[in-house]
């Protein structure tokens, strides 16, 4: 699998560099993202744009990893969702519990106050 990560304090931004995520690729991306989870990251921005197809595999992988967040009260955020990716997540209804912006900088945003909120929440 092609992808690049950028490991921040916050987050780990990884930009899947294919154009198909499929069931080739989704046992890798599940592996990663449970590695990472492993290492103490609790949330992780997706970026997507250059994927034109998934199949159920490939959210599968995105399921594992929202999991993984939501146990460390992180969030998994999706951005750059093509057309036909979109239609399988409607679809499949994900979109009611996936977190989907259309750029990095909106989901580091995001990020970033799921962050504080969950820090202003554990000092109560």
């Amino acid at each position: 699998m092609n992808y690049t990560t950028e490991k921040q304090e916050k987050y780990t931004l990884i930009q899947i560099q294919e154009e198909k995520l499929n069931a080739y690729i989704a046992p890798e991306l599940k592996s990663m993202f449970v590695s990472l989870n492993a290492e103490g990251v609790d949330s992780f921005i997706l970026d997507m744009s250059q994927v034109r197809y998934t199949d159920s595999s490939g959210l599968s992988a995105i399921l594992v990893a929202n999991r993984l967040c939501n146990e460390l009260k992180g969030v998994l955020v999706l951005v750059g969702i093509t057309e036909h990716v979109m239609k399988l997540i409607t679809i499949s209804q994900l979109e009611k519990i996936l977190h989907i912006l259309p750029t990095v900088p909106e989901a580091i945003d995001l990020v970033l106050m799921t962050s504080l909120e969950r820090d202003l929440m554990t000092e109560e």
